[in-house]
């Protein structure tokens, strides 16, 4: 009994002292993320409504399953700019092989996954064999996909009237929509290999000192190629989920997502040079760029405003990371 008594008082300190880390780690954007919501919902009522909240979260599922994906790239040092096209292609994919081949829906939703996560796989592997720049491979893989999404689709958005097939991505668990499910999964399983797998410690010593991951022994090609490919199929799975939620595939669509990407880790912490960040610190991140947008929209802001915002903020957050640098090499 008394055993029983000292574990328990041993193990709830440590739950109250992870959350109080993670308070203190993520005190400032935590305090901006309620600065914010606190704004809109002076300016608009409808902002606290239950249906909105839901709405929001449904809109950021896209954005975070693009954000992780950005987050392990970046961790790593490298960059992707390909995950717009991919989710474009991906839910082109998919929609055509319903509508125009008859295809079994999940038989072309799982061929719209493989050809996006090759798309991944495809960065990954000329990046880590050739040393090519990151941005330069990534930026042609996105130019490729986008093209073969509007060469497959000659231009044209493909309407699909399948029901299973909108079920994907309208469909609820209880009163919780699906996206959002597929979003808590992928936040999960993303936290899991970075806390707590070898492939974790991989990423994070990889984007600190690569020669000193080579020389320590770590399998630096694979690991690369594993991010970038964890990354298209994160992109190629919003894609199938963003298509079915708009009954139709547009090979136009989530152009500049790779922006929203990037401010949602850039917002979290993640550091542009590698090394450094956290799932938790992203997601918030994530829904400081959701409620942002959302929060225009309700108002009324041109769609124009919104993109001049969304660089700002990137601008001050890549800002705010190299202060931060500054403070602690001089600490050091």
């Amino acid at each position: 009994m008394k055993t029983n008594e000292t574990s328990h008082e041993t193990y709830k300190p440590s739950v109250l002292g992870g959350v109080g880390k993670y308070f203190k780690e993520n005190l400032g954007i935590l305090i901006a993320f309620i600065i914010i919501c606190f704004i809109i919902s002076v300016l608009s009522p409808v902002f606290f409504t239950s249906d909105n909240a839901f709405s929001v979260l449904r809109q950021v599922s896209t954005n975070a399953n693009l954000a992780l994906g950005m987050m392990l790239v970046i961790i790593l040092g490298g960059i992707d700019l390909s995950v717009g096209a991919v989710v474009a292609l991906s839910g082109t994919i998919t929609v055509g092989l319903i509508v125009n081949n008859g295809m079994n829906v999940w038989i072309a939703a799982l061929c719209g996954v493989v050809l996006g996560t090759f798309g991944g796989l495809v960065n990954g592997v000329i990046i880590a064999y050739t040393r090519m720049a990151p941005f330069i491979v990534t930026m042609s893989v996105m130019n490729i996909a986008r093209g073969a999404a509007y060469i497959y689709s000659n231009g044209l958005p493909i309407r699909s009237f399948d029901e299973s097939f909108a079920k994907i991505g309208t469909g609820y668990l209880g009163v919780i929509p699906l996206p959002v499910i597929y979003m808590i999964f992928f936040i999960v399983v993303i936290t899991v290999l970075l806390s707590r797998t070898k492939f974790g410690t991989y990423v994070y010593a990889l984007g600190g000192n690569r020669d000193a991951a080579n020389f320590s022994g770590v399998p630096v090609k694979k690991v690369e190629v594993l991010v970038y490919t964890i990354s298209g199929f994160l992109s190629a799975f919003a894609g199938v989920v963003l298509a079915s939620r708009m009954y139709s595939a547009q090979p136009s669509v989530s152009q500049g997502a790779e922006m929203d990407a990037i401010a949602a880790c850039v917002l979290g912490g993640v550091s542009m040079s590698g090394g450094l960040g956290k799932v938790g610190s992203v997601v918030v991140g994530v829904l400081i760029v959701g409620i942002i947008s959302n929060g225009l929209n309700l108002l009324n802001v041109n769609s124009f405003w919104q993109l001049i915002v969304k660089g700002a903020i990137v601008l001050l957050a890549v800002y705010v990371d190299i202060l931060k640098k500054k403070k602690i090499f001089k600490d050091a």
